[in-house]
């Protein structure tokens, strides 16, 4: 059976050599007799495994030396506690910006540690955009501020870094991860879950200014203490071990290619073929402020009712799955996250025009 074109929100595509490699390499990483599944993560096949992946890593992102990076487990969900925990830092509030449904998650479990100012917010406007900075009400008080900087179901992006005045800058990455060149010295954290662009679900990649180490508030779990787990090296206890190799090689992959700035540029085509065609589309309409539209998640919707189930029924036939928009907005969603070859978005592309000339 040929793969399909998949446009998961996550779990999410892989790319295709990575997943050759690692098929490969299963039974037998690099005449070790064994897999990576299989190793002791104390053991020196992992720990090199562990440290290349994170020197591609710091280099990939250009990461300063005054930053950690941590391998952990939980995923971004795990990281709304973390974060509070880690960063409140004897103070008791902090600022959020409401941006979807992730942001809304994030403030949830921020509300159990300390009081959160939501500083702005796109409710008014269903989510459709991110909030210009010049609208925030930031607090004087705050232990940092956090936002969302892409909302996977809403598919709102925010292409600019906000200005804090010096108050650490907490973000929620999962879903454009590597997807664009950061300064990772404008951010106190950033997290991200790693199964949108880096690798499997399992593996949370977070970058933490070490100077914000130390000091978590006293309920903190041991597991969830950065201090604790930068000292380990990201072992203190065992790690997603496989996740980590193949998280290493979409790194080598990325290095390949010539690095974030050049994924970027794809990552710009791709979006922009799709959301040319919603634009010049009567059939086909994008929800969101075409200043914030995310590059990885394309929500849309179709102006005729009841067609969704044909269009999904019929892409399915194409090739083209998990185009179904989340349960909590409907419509429909293409995530094109860095694995999604070009060609998939052509053939969604050629599909959607072919689909409205029989239905529009």
């Amino acid at each position: 059976m040929s793969r399909v074109y998949n446009f998961s929100a996550g779990p999410a595509v892989l790319p295709e050599d990575v997943l050759k490699t690692a098929g490969e390499e299963i039974l037998d990483w690099h005449g070790s007799g064994m897999s990576v599944m299989e190793m002791s993560h104390r053991g020196k096949e992992f720990i090199g495994i562990a440290a290349e992946a994170e020197a591609d890593l710091r280099e990939l992102l250009k990461i300063p030396d005054n930053y950690k990076v941590l391998f952990l487990q939980g995923g971004a969900t795990g990281q709304f506690a973390a974060v509070p925990m880690n960063l409140l830092r004897g103070k008791t509030s902090a600022d959020y910006v409401h941006t979807g449904q992730w942001a809304k998650k994030a403030i949830a479990e921020a509300k159990k540690y300390c009081a959160v100012n939501v500083a702005a917010s796109s409710e008014d406007e269903s989510f459709t955009y991110a909030p210009p900075m010049d609208t925030w009400q930031l607090s004087k008080d705050a232990a940092y501020v956090h936002y969302t900087a892409n909302e996977t179901i809403g598919g709102v992006e925010y292409h600019w870094v906000p200005e804090t005045g010096g108050v650490p800058l907490a973000c929620d990455m999962s879903s454009d991860f590597l997807s664009r060149p950061v300064d990772v010295s404008k951010f106190g954290v950033i997290y991200a879950g790693a199964q949108k662009n880096v690798a499997p679900a399992g593996l949370t990649i977070v970058i933490v200014r070490e100077d914000l180490m130390g000091d978590p508030i006293p309920c903190t779990p041991t597991l969830f203490c950065y201090k604790t787990q930068a000292e380990n090296d990201s072992m203190y206890n065992t790690p997603p071990c496989w996740t980590i190799y193949v998280a290493g090689l979409v790194f080598k992959r990325l290095k390949k290619l010539g690095g974030l700035a050049e994924m970027e540029k794809v990552n710009i085509r791709k979006s922009q073929a799709l959301y040319d065609l919603i634009d010049a589309s009567a059939l086909y309409r994008s929800p969101v402020r075409k200043s914030d539209r995310s590059r990885m998640n394309i929500p849309f919707t179709l102006a005729r009712d009841g067609l969704d189930e044909q269009f999904l029924k019929e892409a399915k036939e194409n090739g083209l799955i998990q185009l179904k928009g989340h349960r909590s907005v409907g419509g429909m969603r293409a995530s094109l996250y860095n694995a999604m070859p070009e060609a998939a978005v052509k053939a969604l592309c050629d599909f959607m025009r072919d689909f409205e000339k029989r239905n529009g």
